[in-house]
């Protein structure tokens, strides 16, 4: 049988779907700055966008709901006296956010209960730009990025070009957390219940800080590419992923063990493509779902993360390339037409599109699969109570069953995820236990001579031939091996409702190779034997297994396997199918197991019989 093996997910058919052209945001003038941000950040009410002005920085505030073109003279947050590189919002405070700008200072921003970007005008008609209410000076250099604490409230981080991140107590202003590093930082990200912060600098070194402590308690080294790199810390765990480059200039991605940075990242790099732009991660706990939107292209590719590795789902192709996206909190989304995810981007600097990802099912009611509690507006800390070392498991949270209700909503704490054993898997991992046991039973299971039936009785009729013999010669075989093919294949049919695991046949034949498509997918490692076909007999259909086990992880399907890349460093590219293949190969052991006790019983009939008609042959001799 020739195919390839899909692995069957809940999320398998994730699709994007920008909005129609008259709910986009249109004559927008995006930044032609070259400074590496979002550009644009929403809080699912609002979009901030550093805007194109001149006169000092300043940026722009839409309301979601203010769709179409908007007008040439628009009210914009004035009050940098050089460009705005930064914002973001107040996740506990709707109509409160924050920016950074070239001029080393931090502003503190309330946008107007009555504000409108169509029509915010004074009593002569004239359009009302805002001011900051406050602004926070500390640093002596730019200030690149500003980010607000995910759990307490009024908690401020922002990192400059004076090579420190600064944490700061938005209602007071002052600066309490000072973390200095070696060179620029151009990402970070807080953990799940906000008690550390990754961070990944422009000395390719990837951080993890006890926050309030001050101090570096995992180091390990990022990317080896000289391009800028980001972080995101993967929601309720304590794995990180990072977006960076090689030194052959391929895109990357990494996944990591927030405390045991020192080991390297889990399983080696995958390769994503070799364009030229930063890839923006953003993660969606609630579906563990990785989503990399492209600087300079329009794809936004999604992973499926699961047990340390990533599966590539899809990717949502655009001509229209991005330079600036942005992604809603998920209790903004709309959980009657299952979307998972509502997010923003730039389109050619003049438009801002938003798109959103949807779970296709047909059912009317609420999907508790899809939609776990998700958090809430709620601080679960003030500033004073976590400057002070009080701690929560995370965020506070709501249930999504209210948003989809309309019913009031309900809060509750977060619980925290139960911590895995770090484990770091070498590009050639060795046999796992599944894979041995595997082994084990296909070798179990073989029939031999020893094991063959002997007959009852001497008789000068020839000897029944071994179990290994009957099944060579014997045609049930074919039909049972087909048989029982048929029944692993259709097992493995997609089922979204069950949990994401096994695998799935999808193609009868390859499918033609795209080079260009191929090369914007994670190579994996070279593929060993193909499996044995229906018509092999029992004692050489689990031969594969062992070249499996021993030198690659993944499908066993040559036809189908990507040539490696030549060019990735830190060996072979990631196999992303070591656990699913394993799965596979003990299903069919199994399968097999049953067909062996099958024929097995079969050859004791058919010994039985020729028993009784050698009595029967020497009854008549006797009689004569």
């Amino acid at each position: 049988m020739s195919g390839k093996f899909v692995r069957a997910s809940k999320y398998r058919h994730v699709f994007g779907q920008p909005a129609k052209k008259e709910l986009q945001y249109e004559n927008i003038k995006v930044t032609n700055n070259a400074w590496d941000s979002n550009i644009i950040k929403s809080n699912g009410k609002f979009i901030s966008v550093t805007w194109n002005a001149s006169g000092g920085g300043a940026f722009a505030v839409i309301p979601v709901e203010e769709v179409g073109k908007c007008p040439d003279q628009v009210p914009l947050f004035r009050g940098h006296s050089a460009q705005v590189l930064d914002t973001d919002f107040d996740p506990f405070n709707d109509h409160r956010l924050a920016s950074g700008s070239d001029d080393s200072k931090i502003g503190i921003w309330e946008i107007p209960e009555n504000y409108s970007f169509h029509n915010y005008l004074d009593e002569n008609g004239e359009v009302l730009d805002i001011e900051p209410i406050k602004k926070l000076s500390g640093h002596t250099r730019k200030v690149g990025h500003v980010l607000f604490h995910p759990v307490a409230q009024n908690v401020l981080a922002s990192s400059s070009l004076d090579y420190t991140v600064k944490l700061w107590n938005v209602e007071t202003g002052e600066n309490l957390i000072t973390l200095k590093h070696p060179d620029m930082v151009t990402s970070m990200s807080f953990s799940y219940d906000g008690n550390h912060l990754a961070t990944v600098a422009r000395d390719r070194k990837l951080r993890v800080w006890d926050i309030r402590k001050e101090e570096v308690i995992s180091e390990g080294q990022a990317h080896a590419g000289a391009k800028n790199q980001r972080v995101v810390w993967l929601g309720n765990s304590d794995r990180l992923a990072t977006t960076g480059f090689s030194k052959l200039s391929d895109r990357q991605i990494g996944i990591w063990d927030a405390f045991n940075l020192e080991k390297g990242d889990l399983g080696g790099f995958y390769t994503v493509d070799q364009s030229s732009g930063i890839l923006m991660p953003f993660y969606d706990d609630g579906n563990k779902i990785l989503y990399l939107a492209g600087k300079g292209d329009g794809n936004i590719r999604y992973y499926e993360f699961q047990n340390d590795e990533l599966f590539e789902l899809s990717e949502y192709q655009s001509t229209d390339p991005q330079r600036g996206f942005a992604v809603a909190p998920k209790r903004m989304v709309n959980v009657r037409e299952n979307e998972v995810l509502r997010c923003f981007k730039t389109v050619v600097d003049h438009c801002i599109e938003p798109l959103s990802f949807y779970v296709p099912r047909r059912s009317e009611e609420f999907q508790d699969d899809i939609y776990p509690d998700a958090p809430s507006g709620k601080p679960a800390l003030t500033a004073e109570e976590w400057f002070s070392g009080k701690s929560v498991e995370g965020p506070i949270l709501i249930s999504m069953r209210n948003v989809y209700d309309g019913s009031e909503l309900t809060f509750h704490a977060s619980k925290k995820a139960i911590k895995k054993e770090s484990s770091v898997k070498s590009p050639s991992p060795s046999p796992s236990p599944a894979a041995e046991q595997a082994k084990k039973d296909i070798k179990k299971n073989e029939p031999t001579e020893a094991e063959s039936p002997a007959p009852v009785s001497k008789s000068v009729s020839p000897r029944p031939p071994p179990v290994k013999e009957t099944f060579r010669h014997d045609e049930s075989v074919d039909r049972l091996l087909q048989r029982a093919t048929e029944f692993d294949k259709a097992n493995d049919a997609e089922d979204p409702s069950r949990d994401t695991s096994g695998w799935d046949e999808e193609d009868e034949k390859p499918a033609p190779v795209d080079l260009p498509a191929a090369r914007n997918e994670i190579p994996t490692k070279e593929r060993s034997e193909p499996p044995a076909k229906p018509s092999q007999t029992a004692e050489e259909k689990p031969a594969p297994v062992e070249p499996v086990s021993q030198a690659t992880p993944a499908s066993s399907k040559p036809e189908d396997a990507p040539k490696p890349d030549t060019t990735q460093l830190n060996g072979a590219a990631k196999s992303l199918g070591l656990k699913q293949s394993v799965e596979k190969l003990s299903s069919l052991v199994i399968a097999l197991e049953a067909v062996v006790e099958k024929l097995a019983a079969s050859n004791l009939e058919k010994d039985e019989r020729l028993r009784k008609l050698e009595l029967k042959i020497e009854e008549l001799v006797s009689m004569k």
